[in-house]
């Protein structure tokens, strides 16, 4: 299923653009919006972007269990992409989403007191890069 392409979507992009900068509220948003409308081969593959961001933003928040139950689904969704898609490295992003989360899945814990490493933080970059 892998796609490479620089004609990317307008909204793929903004929405890597908020994710990088840690803004995963609205990364989650704008890409649920190019979501509703997408209709082709892709669209899971933008699912699993959203909840890879609601799972950073849920885990920035404290909610370990909300946290937890999309990191699995991520894997689902995104996984079929691999080793690459609309030019992310699939299986880099997930190595590093679950070094991240790493703590996250392993808990058994309800309500865990765990803290989110900004230095593990995974980061979307995209190889072709976009047009200037």
């Amino acid at each position: 299923m892998a796609t490479d392409t620089t004609d990317y979507d307008p909204l793929y992009l903004e929405g890597i653009r908020h994710f990088n900068d840690c803004d995963y509220y609205e990364s989650h948003e704008i890409w649920e919006e190019l979501w509703t409308e997408y209709r082709g081969p892709s669209r899971k593959f933008y699912q699993a972007l959203i909840q890879a961001a609601v799972a950073l933003y849920h885990f920035g928040n404290g909610n370990i269990r909300g946290a937890r139950k999309l990191h699995g689904s991520v894997h689902g969704y995104l996984e079929p992409y691999a080793p690459r898609h609309l030019g992310l490295d699939v299986t880099g992003f997930l190595k590093s989403f679950d070094a991240c989360l790493a703590e996250v899945a392993a808990s058994t814990e309800d309500f865990p007191a765990i803290e989110l490493d900004p230095e593990l933080l995974p980061e979307i970059h995209l190889d072709p890069p976009p047009p200037a």
